[in-house]
């Protein structure tokens, strides 16, 4: 028999560095979760992708127990990384910060296209394209 689902809760960690304090801590007290067995499974399964934040899906059952399935980066922190950016232009139409080539943009859909609402990876090509042109960074396809 099926365990009856009582929630779910999403949060952005630091890949490898789940730890009680907020919001981690706050967000699994209140629901009546082991804290650290929580920080211990996510850590142990993010250890490899250091310096990225790691969307989280927690599904929280009626005994307290839960699972927890972890999404790829930000679609941002992918192109901030490998264009070589630190963040974003405050003007993206004047200000151009830098620059992803076809094959830079390929390497993006291959890490996020389990993610994306697309299996097609021209499509998926095009949705990297448009967040990097949102944050300033000219894109040659």
């Amino acid at each position: 028999m099926a365990k009856k689902v009582t929630g779910y809760l999403k949060l952005q960690i630091p890949a490898g560095a789940a730890n009680p304090s907020p919001p981690v801590g706050p967000a699994l007290g209140q629901r009546g979760l082991n804290i650290m067995e929580f920080c211990k499974a996510f850590n142990e399964k993010t250890k490899d992708k250091g310096g990225f934040n790691i969307p989280v899906e927690i599904t929280i059952y009626s005994d307290k127990s839960f699972t927890f399935v972890t999404k790829q980066p930000p679609m941002t922190d992918l192109i901030k990384k490998i264009s070589g950016v630190k963040k974003g232009s405050d003007n993206p139409l004047k200000n151009k910060i830098g620059k992803l080539t076809k094959d830079q943009i390929m390497e993006i859909v291959d890490m996020k296209i389990s993610d994306l609402n697309t299996d097609d990876k021209e499509q998926a090509a095009k949705i990297v394209a448009g967040s990097a042109r949102s944050m300033g960074v000219d894109v040659e396809l």
